[in-house]
């Protein structure tokens, strides 16, 4: 298997690549990571390793990896910096190093203390895309219009209401099995750092899956994939995301307009709704309420954009 830089697995040590390999399923057994968080993981990781195979002139073992210094790490990030990376794609790929590293030392192989000194880069607080309630009901609509098979459609209309409907991250959606479809008012979900929490369910979210399981031809149950894709598979962000894009070029939305703004939506529209955020930081699964109180900004925008067009002073 390729990676970034031209490494292959092939080319890495012994130790190092048992120690991939027992993460990558530590990941997924111990973790719960989705696929996609995995692969993701996995291709920070190969990225670094053939940045410091350049850097150090050789493909490090384990034995050099561990001896790595600050300064090794930040040669790192000032390549990726060089080579115009986002500064939330250099974050993320920190956070996938330090999880290896972690997992290294957990697993007894040795102790890197360097890569916890290097700082995060330093991130633009944005505020989230939500869509407007017209728009967000309009993707519902026709969550599935162009497809040839009427149970696809019905898949994607399950899947998108259950987004917005439960405010769910797509990973936490699609890591769903048949068994776990909700059958009641609420629902349990695992989400980021294999933590739970209790969403509600309304019955138009029900009926909406309740529709989609009855019309697809694999009949997923048990610990099946709850979505799945036209060859019966489980369904992956990606397909999900391109479904979304289709109704988004479609309706003539903006880019922002993604399987995730739906749950920014959730949240948006609940807040504008009377919501609290101590609720709504529970029903996102945010570890932290400064997370969720990116959403009173969005609201505030959106307050004072009805301001500014309505208000008689405001348009003076």
């Amino acid at each position: 298997m390729a990676h970034p830089n031209g490494l292959t697995a092939l080319t890495l040590p012994s130790d190092v690549r048992e120690a991939i390999a027992d993460w990558r399923t530590w990941l997924s057994d111990e973790r719960r990571a989705s696929d996609h968080t995995t692969e993701n993981y996995l291709a920070d990781l190969y990225a670094f390793l053939g940045f410091i195979g350049g850097h150090l002139d050789g493909v490090p073992d384990l034995k050099a990896l561990l001896r790595l210094n600050p300064r090794d790490f930040r040669s790192w990030l000032a390549r990726r910096s060089m080579d115009g990376m986002a500064k939330t794609s250099t974050a993320r790929a920190l956070s996938s190093l330090r999880n290896f590293y972690r997992f290294l030392d957990r697993s007894g192989r040795g102790q890197n203390a360097a890569v916890s000194s290097i700082r995060n880069p330093r991130l633009p607080q944005t505020a989230p895309k939500p869509l407007s309630p017209v728009d967000a009901l309009a993707v519902l609509e026709n969550a599935g219009v162009w497809q040839d098979e009427p149970w696809l459609a019905k898949r994607n209309l399950a899947l998108f209401t259950l987004l917005y409907g439960c405010g769910l991250r797509i990973s936490e959606a699609l890591d769903l099995n048949a068994n776990q479809s909700p059958t009641g008012d609420s629902m349990v979900i695992t989400g980021k750092g294999n933590k739970q929490r209790l969403v509600p369910v309304l019955p138009i979210i029900r009926d909406a899956i309740e529709d989609y399981l009855r019309a697809c031809p694999y009949a997923p149950h048990g610990n099946d994939a709850l979505f799945v894709g036209a060859r019966g598979k489980r369904l992956v962000a990606q397909v999900a995301q391109r479904e979304m894009r289709k109704v988004r070029d479609l309706l003539q939305l903006p880019d922002t307009a993604t399987p995730h703004a739906l749950r920014h939506s959730f949240a948006t529209h609940l807040l504008a709704g009377g919501g609290d955020l101590r609720t709504i930081q529970d029903l996102l699964g945010h570890a932290s309420l400064s997370t969720t109180q990116r959403y009173t900004a969005v609201d505030s925008e959106q307050l004072m954009a009805v301001y500014n067009g309505t208000h008689p002073r405001a348009r003076r």
